[in-house]
């Protein structure tokens, strides 16, 4: 990746960026679902104890193919062999097709749909990563 190829350079500057949106939506999304999670179930006492609801209860479930995502890019952004322009670009069209909400799609669409209709921040959050990945920058 050169410096000096700027139009090469830019799927990857996004990738970057779409990263750290997702990540904020993320960590916006889990802390969501936590609210809820505690008005239905009761307080969480512990971080370790809402660490481990979060990998292994099944209410939390929907919210890991945002997780492994996230690592995914880490992953590929870090990797030892550089990441190839084509895989930024499915990369990007990955991102794009995990922010579907869908009122009547799978449980993931739903759940993010429902999160999106009952906090404003997750939907700002929503529309700015979505209106990113919208642009031809």
């Amino acid at each position: 990746m050169s410096i000096n190829n700027q139009p090469l350079d830019q799927p990857f500057r996004r990738l970057r960026e779409v990263r750290s949106k997702l990540f904020r939506l993320h960590k916006a999304l889990l802390n969501s679902e936590r609210k809820v999670y505690e008005r239905r179930y009761g307080r969480i006492q512990t971080n370790g104890e809402f660490f481990r609801l979060v990998i292994g209860d099944g209410w939390f479930s929907w919210l890991r193919p945002f997780s492994q995502f996230i690592v995914q890019i880490d992953e590929e952004l870090s990797a030892k062999e550089v990441i190839t322009l084509q895989r930024a670009n499915e990369l990007l069209e990955e991102a794009h097709a995990l922010l579907r909400p869908s009122e009547t799609g799978t449980i993931v669409e739903k759940r993010y749909y429902q999160a999106i209709q009952r906090d404003p921040d997750i939907a700002l959050m929503h529309a700015e990563v979505s209106n990113f990945l919208a642009t031809e920058s």
